[in-house]
């Protein structure tokens, strides 16, 4: 006979099947971003067949999706037709300038979906699915082609880059610096943070050609276009001269000898006593929780890049032609400063 299982273990058995049906969860809080479900409840609009005939949706699938998303926390109903919102639904609201919504629209839209669905390959074969799902040479290529993708993953961005760019701004020191130009910077939240927090600064953008003109409106929404210059290029061929660059969240895309490029690319350009940063996860100790190495996953299967120990920018500075001279802890990240080595 088999025994009965122990509390722990039947607790075990529960989180697999958590963590095996992760993604009906991910797919599930797709559809509540979609169809606004955050913004309709906070607006007061709180049964199914309201917000089904605000967005053009099927009354039953609605009313099911709403009881399944009060089983995960994100809504309560006392009658079981009428719904209130959770905070935790509130982190999907659209005019919150951190909203998780574009991320969890664009992390289980096609462009990362359908390479994840193939992810053992990753594994296999050390490449990214991105080619073998979507037929492009990089999710960046997909997204020129799919821009209402490109246009949700660059807001998604912006909203995770707002909530550390107040941290980034308060611990990189520009006093005496020209022009720092943040590279790949997308909306260029950080360096418009360093601006607000510096107003002798100048400072930019250096994006592809279809993502810059956003940071611009950006600036100029801000108050900031008069000091502000968004270019579009590749830092793979060359990056405009400046005395400080900032590269947030941008060398975890890439493969080692990738990242040696861009580096040298932006010391072939950077002006006498000036510093590169580099704003990235931090890997810690094998067993360490957190999202690096999940992220790290995703780098796999999306990008072939990877997050990275210390040890390993390290490496890629020494690559370059660059020496670490400072690593301060910004929120989630850390600010890796840097200077030419000679």
């Amino acid at each position: 006979m088999t025994s009965a299982r122990t509390s722990a273990e039947a607790q075990d058995y529960e989180r697999m099947m958590g963590m095996v049906t992760g993604f009906w969860v991910t797919q599930t809080v797709r559809a509540a971003a979609l169809y606004n479900f955050a913004d309709h409840l906070a607006a007061g609009t709180d049964t199914a067949e309201a917000i089904a005939e605000a967005e053009s949706i099927d009354p039953d699938a609605t009313r099911r999706l709403l009881r399944t998303c009060a089983s995960l926390g994100l809504m309560t109903s006392d009658d079981g037709r009428h719904f209130t919102g959770t905070s935790l639904l509130s982190t999907l609201r659209q005019d919150d300038p951190h909203s998780l919504r574009h991320f969890a629209i664009s992390q289980s839209a096609p462009g990362h979906w359908l390479p994840w669905g193939t992810f053992p390959e990753a594994v296999r074969t050390g490449l990214h699915q991105v080619t073998a799902a979507h037929g492009q040479a990089n999710i960046f290529d997909y997204f020129a082609e799919h821009l209402d993708e490109a246009s949700s993953f660059t807001e998604s961005m912006s909203n995770l880059s707002q909530a550390a760019a107040r941290d980034i701004a308060a611990v990189l020191d520009t006093k005496g610096v020209t022009l720092a130009l943040d590279i790949g910077g997308a909306g260029g939240d950080v360096i418009r943070a360093m601006m607000t927090a510096n107003p002798e600064l100048d400072g930019g953008v250096f994006d592809l050609p279809h993502i810059a003109p956003a940071a611009a409106e950006a600036a100029k929404a801000d108050g900031l276009d008069h000091r502000f210059t968004a270019v579009g290029g590749d830092f793979f061929a060359s990056v405009p001269s400046a005395d400080l660059y900032v590269l947030k969240y941008i060398l975890h895309d890439w493969d080692d000898a990738s990242c040696v490029r861009i580096l040298q690319n932006c010391r072939a350009q950077l002006a006498k006593g000036g510093r590169i940063a580099v704003v990235e996860l931090l890997v810690g100790e094998v067993g360490r929780p957190g999202l690096a190495p999940l992220m790290d996953m995703n780098m796999l299967a999306m990008t072939g890049g990877r997050e990275r120990h210390i040890a390993e920018f390290d490496a890629l500075f020494t690559a370059a032609g660059l020496h670490r001279v400072n690593v301060t802890p910004a929120g989630a990240f850390a600010v890796i400063e840097t200077r030419p080595t000679s």
